[in-house]
């Protein structure tokens, strides 16, 4: 038996195969992964937005003053470099001579195999003369031609080739190993123990070990989880919170601590410049003493809130901290509505009274505080000074206008041209237009509610208990778009009214205004009689459709009989032409008859079509969200007074108005571009009867843009499970055995005694 025989790379020539693949893996991803996106693309998209976009904060603080980022820089060399090596590493293996192949005596001596002896020495006096040292030729080359010369002519050496792959017998076996071999030589042992120790004694622990603090401070979404212990402490104190103490509540958050976050300052001029802040200010309770909401850093983030809020004029000093606070916000809230959607569900599984929920008020002011964060409005002003160069004195001249009474986005943008210009007349032309592309830019989102129930035969059917899912398809548009759609269909109804033919169009309203008070009149029309419907009943058993018409005709027939007798009395006996009338009568009704049993069948196909299809798209819908990852760069939101760029998301949530209570968590929409679909499931109430619930869509970022929709549910009484449905079979394994077992005996026995009769 050949033994065997590990050898290390003493040439490095499969090292650098081995270090050319591990290279290539780390290089090839990493350059598409982490090479910086192209700044002049960036500085394009917002020249291109300048339009809209100038004067928010965000913009002019990352066009005007960028800042220069080195990081960008860092990464460009590092990749290099590894591209370089790579490159490098890539030449020395092209380079590399083949060394280990496979011995051929046949392919050294340029023959068949097969060939005869006397074909092998004729090649083999023809090569010496070619590679002879003597001759000048390669003396490694005729090392070779010898030795296959000999493997072909020694009957021993040809009997090995041909057995064991070599001509001198069986090798060792042999394991290569892909290190050089100064790698385990005593010389260079203290330097390789150094560079082992080094990486995974010192590096290793170290980046694991930093993760590991980091992972156990943070939660998933970045909020350090003392932050949510603080948000769920107080919560759970004050169920109902009203906008002052939510901002007292936020403004706790561990993130503005420089205990715990580096990135939050404190300055000694906090002590002179922060006090002046509140006395302007004037609103604050300072008397309370609820650590941490009274501490100097929960202080300070409050007021420099306030004043955003505001929009007070700060010191320089603080711009930088208020904008470190402002972009915190978001986050922050997005996390605050976690936790009271938290306790309420922890609220409904237990069924201690003493554990209250948090009121519905308190999660609607989270997200107005969230719309008023990033606007820089306080919680009654008008949405209308979102809008550049409007202020708090022209807009009296707006909202107090004697012929147009304007509160809200949609009533500026639902007037018509001339109208909005006398409105607005105390603004430029130059100031009107960026007011006009501003406005057309708010979205515009619409809503189509959905409710049914998955999985069960008949989806339209809410039951006691059941799963209800409300699929609300979501469609953005902007003010602009919708705008000129409404012109449009305004402009079509003047021309017809203009050609006499939109008499009938011209009450119609446009979609965001308000019903004319006066009266509406109406062209007389005459009186039609009402036409009998078409009783549409459950398709019956082809039995009991067989004796309902049975039965109909009895009566039918009870009546006819009736009425002739009563005719006869009258009138005396029917002529023939009555009679065959009478007979046609009759079977133009079973005509009718059979065709509406056909058009019912038809429509109950055409039913159980649309059920099957919806939950083929239901289906689909769900693995299409598990396949997916959309990007959550939607639009950016139009922010005077946010120093970052926000993107436009939503929370969607459906609530019970009249008892104050959440009936599905909200789903935070992060993906709405043009069209997005939501699915919100929450369990079927407990009574049978019809329910008024709310669909809400509130916006985070924009005040006076939430949609709001009714859904009306209306649920039955639980069907009763049969008796012997197969789903409550309950028959044990080893009963059957046992059955199956004593039916054999049984049938064993009555064979036995079926064989004595016989016998």
């Amino acid at each position: 038996m050949a033994g065997q025989q590990f050898q290390y790379d003493d040439s490095g020539n499969t090292f650098f195969y081995f270090l050319t693949s591990f290279v290539g893996l780390i290089v090839i991803p990493a350059t598409y992964y982490l090479w910086p996106r192209d700044q002049n693309a960036e500085q394009t998209r917002l020249k291109n937005i300048r339009k809209v976009y100038g004067r928010c904060l965000w913009y002019r603080l990352r066009l005007l003053k960028p800042q220069p980022n080195v990081i960008p820089t860092i990464k460009k060399i590092i990749l290099l470099a590894g591209w370089a090596l790579f490159l490098f590493l890539a030449y020395k293996v092209s380079k590399t001579d083949r060394e280990y192949q496979e011995y051929n005596p046949y392919e050294v001596l340029n023959l068949d195999p097969g060939a005869t002896v006397a074909e092998i020495k004729k090649q083999y006096r023809l090569l010496s003369l070619k590679y002879h040292p003597d001759k000048g030729g390669d003396e490694v080359m005729f090392m070779r031609i010898a030795k296959a010369y000999a493997a072909l002519t020694d009957e021993e050496s040809r009997k090995n080739w041909e057995e064991y792959g070599n001509p001198d017998g069986p090798q060792a076996t042999s394991f290569g190993i892909a290190l050089p071999a100064w790698i385990v030589d005593q010389k260079n042992s203290i330097l390789v123990l150094l560079v082992y120790g080094l990486a995974f004694m010192v590096i290793l622990p170290v980046v694991v070990g930093s993760w590991w603090y980091r992972s156990i401070r943070y939660s998933g979404d970045q909020i350090l989880i003392r932050t949510t212990q603080i948000y769920t402490y107080f919560v759970y104190k004050t169920r109902n919170m009203d906008m002052k103490r939510l901002i007292m509540v936020l403004a706790g958050a561990s993130e503005f601590d420089p205990q715990y976050n580096k990135d939050a300052t404190s300055r000694p001029a906090d002590n002179i410049q922060i006090p002046q802040l509140i006395r302007e200010i004037g609103s604050i309770n300072l008397k309370k003493n609820e650590p941490p909401l009274t501490c100097p850093y929960s202080l300070k983030a409050r007021v420099l809130l306030l004043s955003h809020l505001a929009r007070m004029k700060i010191p320089e000093t603080l711009e930088e901290d208020q904008q470190f606070i402002l972009k915190k916000c978001p986050a922050l809230l997005q996390e605050m509505v976690n936790v009271i959607c938290q306790l309420i569900i922890m609220a409904r599984s237990r069924e201690e009274r003493e554990f209250r929920a948090p009121t519905l008020g308190s999660l609607e002011n989270c997200m107005k505080l969230s719309q008023m964060s990033v606007q820089g409005l306080q919680q009654f002003k008008s949405p209308l000074l979102q809008l550049p160069h409007i202020e708090e004195d022209n807009l009296r001249r707006v909202s107090n206008h004697k012929k147009f009474k304007i509160k809200t986005i949609q009533d500026l943008v639902s007037l018509k041209e001339i109208d909005r210009r006398n409105l607005l007349h105390f603004l430029e032309d130059e100031k009107y237009e960026e007011v006009m592309a501003v406005l057309g830019s708010f979205p515009f989102v619409t809503m189509d509610i959905k409710s049914q129930v998955l999985d069960d035969e008949d989806s339209n059917n809410i039951t006691v208990g059941s799963l209800v899912t409300v699929l609300v398809k979501l469609t953005r548009q902007t003010m602009a778009e919708v705008f000129e759609k409404e012109q449009s269909i305004c402009a079509a109804e003047e021309q017809l009214a203009e050609d006499g033919q939109g008499d009938a169009n011209k009450n119609k309203t446009k979609g965001w205004q308000q019903k004319s008070k006066g009266p509406k009149k109406t062209a007389k029309s005459k009186k039609k009689k009402p036409l009998k419907k078409k009783a549409v009943s459950v398709p019956l058993p082809q039995s009991k459709q067989q004796k309902q018409k049975q039965a109909n005709g009895v009566v039918g027939s009870e009546a006819a009989i009736k009425e002739d007798d009563d005719d006869v009395s009258d009138k005396g006996s029917d002529s023939e032409e009555e009679e065959t009338n009478r007979d046609s009568q009759s079977e133009k009704d079973d005509g009718s008859d059979r065709d509406s049993d056909r058009e019912q069948d038809e429509k109950q196909n055409k039913d159980d079509e649309a059920e099957w299809q919806e939950l083929q798209q239901s289906i689909q819908r769900k693995e299409r969200a598990l396949l997916e990852t959309k990007s959550k760069i939607t639009h950016p939101v139009y922010s005077l007074y946010f120093p970052e760029e926000k993107q436009e998301w939503w929370w969607l949530y459906i609530a019970d108005r009249k008892e104050q209570t959440l009936i599905s968590m909200p789903y935070h929409v992060c993906t709405l571009k043009d069209m997005e679909e939501v699915e919100l499931k929450f369990p079927a109430p407990g009574k049978p009867g019809n329910y008024q619930y709310t669909v809400y869509l509130r916006s985070d970022s924009y005040m006076g843009l939430d949609q709001i929709k009714p859904l009306k549910l209306e649920v039955h009484e639980a069907k009763p499970v049969p008796e012997n449905h197969p789903q409550w079979d309950t028959t044990i394994e080893g009963d059957e055995d046992q059955e199956d077992s004593e039916g054999f005996e049984d049938s064993f026995e009555e064979e036995e005694e079926e064989e004595d009769d016989d016998d």
